[in-house]
């Protein structure tokens, strides 16, 4: 999943994931399996023929919840309808109220079972369907039923801090499309405090005990549908309490270093604080000693400067408090650093205490173990659709993050805990992928075709397509004792902001979910979010499954994606750490992660195979060969691996596939490296070193062929034109029978174009050489720094640009291991500029790498320069630069025919989001994520999308915050 700090699409799904019987959607992360709900239910009301004063109708419902015994339906007409006959049930109505009893020939309604009660009636003036459908008193979903209102919480907001014996005070918004809001209720821990029927929505709540409290808002409507906002976390505290951040911090032997003090709720009358040494060397001062905060300031944070003194000696360290009279008092831990730690060094500690520190917002905590959110700022859309989602790709930063921090401090527990967290919320447990046993390794999955627009989905399931085995399933069942896969999915909703949940259960978070489907022009204004496991609780009758795959029929499902670039950088970074904990003599405490990484990689060789095991190497048909053993592995790090099954533990099928498209900016050499030369990395199944060892050689000749006659890398390979095995344009070059792709994957942007996949993977291979001196990473090197310094400028005061955007022209030679050609008409040219400053990192990282190893001093130059302007642009968050969003202009563009962009919705299909918003072929981004409209920032692009100016934000993306910190570890790992 790629982010592209401005334009908007990254990460294609497999197509549509296809499964032996449909398509299918992953699971909620490692929570046990959550019971049905005693009832459950979804209803499709279809009018059969209508003729004037009389229709015919038919009700399907289906029992989604438990065993359901004398199953009881009703529903009310809006518009004053009379059933005149009815079949499959005892029809009775009360004025607009039917209600079909269970006939007695069939009482009872198994989950999973369906009956279709039908009926004449007669009708005058209009005939609009019902919509408040319940099974024996519990409301249905589906595409005819009521549209739930929505609610919004305006107040308190996130992280506000009360007073016990303070009431705390609530307000909220709601609306009902189809009616009127009956209620809101305001919900703390899951139980109703408050509850208002009239706008303005308030209410109070004066019972709130110390600690930590989630508030909601919960809109009912006039014909009792629910909708409820996405819930915040408030701090109760007892009495007054002083906030101190960051709550860690670093300042070096001699120098300063500043901490902000400030109150949590408002006083009734100005408070005086004191700031003093509570414990620790008296090396160390603060001042000033005395803070005053008045009825107006007191959310001001006010700073105060810590002092070490310049006498050398031992490293010290020391808290400071800062109290006040009858105030619950906050402290900093304060450490020294060495006199001689490098600027970078210092540089990495204050970036990293910014990131860990909870006030800043770039975690969710769940129960101690901490999950990175894609950005602190919730209004974004770019790879992920939401700043509250995050990704592998987060996840793998995080470890990198920590593991720096371990080479540093020497202190590898928050490491084993960034690993704890990736394998508790981001790797599907058993429960989420519950029936891998009834893969058949000789199937892996069933054929559908990709296509270049989205009006050509549904794609339509082909059994009669050779797919080939899959010859690595037995042996990893043998390494490890599992059907099981240990990868990560590359997308969860932290908060649960779609409501989705966990199979279905809509409250559950994080909860896994699902974006892209539909081929190379999808972009991400133009997806249709659906869950990892669906369970056709949303969405239409189908769930989301048939706007995806063609089949007969269609059967609750779960199915994960992996990024392949995300879990190989975690094998990256395992390799760091087990080094530098060697180097410490800690080793063993991390060995437990190590091996789990080794692991991961074991599955990552998922994406060495194509898509459907096929042969690689001239396939231009969907009848071309499949594959047997290791001829249909391309040993690549391709764009994805999947799987997928039954929900239904006694159903008789799961899938998997790999991918024929490989991208050069997802290619890491230095993760097969890691895997086939370092002995704590080597996997266990029998053939995984010899696979990544192949893999190692098989990276590097591809990123030979790509490179330009400019130095920039080309795109990529495909053992699969278009994704349907077609023909490429006469005279294609081939590497090794796969045809170059100058934009693999997805051209909406077009997927090479961005400048940042030249930097995360030349940074890989500029790693490999650092650490191995290997010579094939050196050439390519010698030619790409020379290009991309060409192409930078770095000025005073944090002035500097790098390329964005990458146009390119011809193509490679035709590979030719024994003699390579030239590429001289593969040309690259830089068609605009940035201040990119994950990418600048990343960037700096390549260069200081390469450097070390060279001696090449323009490269450290340059490097050293992009570090220095970074530091320029800080934050009391982190370090980001303002950014101007022109492409949010398409959140409300409608599918437009002539043109393939919009959102696609096939003419007549019909669903709903878990809020309510109606999909069909009307929608756009923004009306199935009504809850955008709620977000602070939504007003400067409603106001955008009302013929203003674009507008600017200042994201502060994890994956960016980490890639800088670790950019400045990397500068004092190599020259501090």
């Amino acid at each position: 999943m790629r982010y592209r700090t401005r334009a908007g699409r990254l990460r294609t799904g497999p197509l549509a994931l296809i499964a032996a019987a449909a398509t299918a959607a992953g699971v909620m992360p490692f929570v046990a399996p959550v019971a049905n709900a005693a009832v459950a239910c979804t209803v499709n009301y279809q009018i059969s023929s209508q003729w004037q004063g009389g229709f015919g109708a038919n009700v399907s419902v289906r029992n989604e919840g438990d065993p359901v015994s004398n199953w009881r339906l009703t529903w009310t007409f809006p518009d004053g309808q009379r059933v005149q006959q009815g079949w499959n049930g005892t029809f009775t109505q009360s004025g607009s109220a039917v209600t079909v009893a269970a006939p007695s020939w069939s009482p009872n309604l198994g989950t999973g079972a369906t009956v279709t009660p039908g009926f004449n009636g007669s009708w005058t003036g209009q005939n609009r369907p019902p919509t408040d459908f319940a099974l024996n008193g519990t409301r249905c979903t589906g595409p005819n039923v009521n549209v739930n209102p929505t609610a919004s919480l305006t107040s308190p907001t996130s992280g506000q801090a009360f007073q016990v014996g303070q009431p705390v005070t609530f307000a909220a918004t709601a609306a009902d499309t189809d009616g009127t809001v009956a209620k809101v209720d305001f919900i703390a821990d899951g139980v109703v405090v408050a509850t208002d029927t009239t706008a303005p929505y308030t209410g109070s709540w004066t019972g709130a005990t110390a600690g930590e409290h989630s508030i909601a808002a919960r809109a009912t409507d006039d014909k009792g549908g629910v909708g409820t906002s996405t819930a915040v976390g408030i701090r109760v505290i007892a009495g007054q309490s002083i906030q101190v951040s960051p709550a860690t911090l670093n300042v070096k032997q001699g120098g300063t270093a500043t901490f902000g003090v400030s109150l949590a709720t408002a006083p009734t009358s100005s408070v005086t604080v004191a700031v003093a040494r509570s414990a620790g060397s008296t090396d160390l001062t603060a001042a000033p000693t005395s803070l005053t905060f008045t009825t107006s300031n007191w959310a001001t944070k006010q700073n105060v400067t810590v002092t070490s003194a310049a006498n050398g000696g031992d490293l010290a360290t020391a808290t400071f408090t800062a109290s006040a009279t009858g105030v619950t008092s906050g402290s900093v831990e304060v450490r020294e650093t060495s006199a001689d730690t490098s600027p970078f060094e210092e540089a990495f500690l204050e970036q990293y205490n910014k990131i860990k520190d909870p006030a800043n917002g770039y975690f969710r905590n769940f129960s101690g173990l901490l999950v990175p959110y894609h950005s602190v700022e919730t209004f974004m859309v770019e790879a992920p659709d939401h700043g509250h989602e995050t990704t592998s790709e987060a996840f793998s930063y995080y470890l990198w993050l920590e593991a720096s921090y371990g080479r540093i401090s020497g202190d590898w527990a928050p490491f084993k805990q960034a690993w704890a967290s990736l394998e508790r919320y981001i790797i599907p447990a058993h429960a989420d992928q519950p029936t891998n046993d009834k893969y058949n390794a000789s199937k892996p999955a069933t054929y559908a075709p990709e296509h270049p627009r989205m009006d050509l989905y549904p794609s339509v399931l082909d059994s009669n397509v050779p797919v080939g085995s899959d010859p690595i399933a037995a042996e990893l069942k043998a390494a490890y004792g599992t059907d099981d896969i240990y990868g990560m999915h590359w997308l969860i909703d932290v908060d649960n902001t779609y409501g989705f949940g966990r199979c279905g259960d809509g409250t559950t978070a994080p909860a896994y979910i699902n974006t892209y489907q539909r081929g190379s022009s999808e972009s991400v204004f133009e997806t249709i979010p659906q869950p990892s496991c669906d369970t056709f609780k949303h969405g239409g009758p189908n769930g989301y499954l048939d706007l995806f795959t063609k089949d007969a029929s269609y059967a609750k499902q779960w199915k994960f994606t992996n990024a392949p670039d995300a879990d190989a950088r975690a094998v990256q970074v395992a390799l760091l750490a087990q080094q530098w904990a060697t180097a410490q003599g800690k080793a063993s405490d991390i060995a437990a992660e190590t091996a789990k990484a080794s692991k991961m990689g074991d599955y990552l060789r998922y994406a060495m195979f194509d898509k459907y095991f096929k042969k690689i190497g001239n396939c231009t048909s969907p009848s071309c060969a499949a594959g047997s053993g290791k001829d249909s592995a391309h040993y690549l790090m391709s764009w994805y691996y999947a799987w997928g099954g039954a929900t239904d533990t006694s159903a008789g099928w799961a899938w998997r596939i790999g991918d024929g498209a490989s991208h050069q900016g997802y290619q890491n050499p230095l993760a097969a490296y890691a895997l086939s030369q370092n002995a704590a990395l080597k996997p266990k199944s029998a053939t995984a070193v010899a696979d990544w060892t192949k893999s190692l050689d098989r990276q590097l000749e591809l990123l030979q062929w790509l490179q330009s006659a400019d130095g920039a890398i080309a795109g990529g390979v495909t053992n699969s034109w278009e994704g349907k095995y077609g023909t490429p344009p006469s005279g294609t070059p081939t590497f090794y029978g796969m045809f170059f792709e100058q934009h693999p994957v997805w051209h909406d942007p077009p997927s090479n174009r961005w400048f940042g996949f030249q930097t995360w993977q030349m940074e890989r291979t500029a790693s490999l050489y650092q650490m191995t001196g290997d010579a094939r990473a050196k050439k390519i090197l010698d030619k790409w720094v020379p290009w991309a310094i060409a192409n930078t400028t770095v000025g005073t005061g944090g002035d500097f640009q790098i390329p964005s955007d990458i146009n390119w022209t011809g193509a490679p030679d035709t590979w030719n291991p024994s003699s390579p050609g030239s590429n001289a008409n593969l040309r690259a040219t830089v068609l605009n500029y940035s201040q990119d400053v994950g990418i600048a990192a990343s960037f700096a990282k390549t260069l200081l790498n390469y450097a070390a190893k060279s001696g090449n001093a323009q490269a450290r130059t340059v490097g050293e320069g992009l570090l220095t302007a970074l530091l320029a642009h800080k934050d009391d968050k982190g370090i980001a630069v303002p950014e101007t969003r022109a492409d949010y202009n398409r959140l409300d563009d409608p599918y437009n025919s002539s043109t393939g962009e919009g959102v696609y919705v096939p003419s007549g299909w019909t669903g709903k989001m878990p809020n309510g918003d109606v999909i069909n072929s009307s929608s756009t981004a923004l009306s199935i994520r009504s809850f955008y409209k709620n977000d602070p920032d939504w007003p400067k692009v409603q106001a955008y999308l009302n013929g203003g100016p674009a507008p600017t934000f200042t994201y502060h993306r994890f994956w960016a915050q980490a890639e800088i910190a670790t950019a400045f570890s990397l500068h004092s790992e190599l020259f501090g």
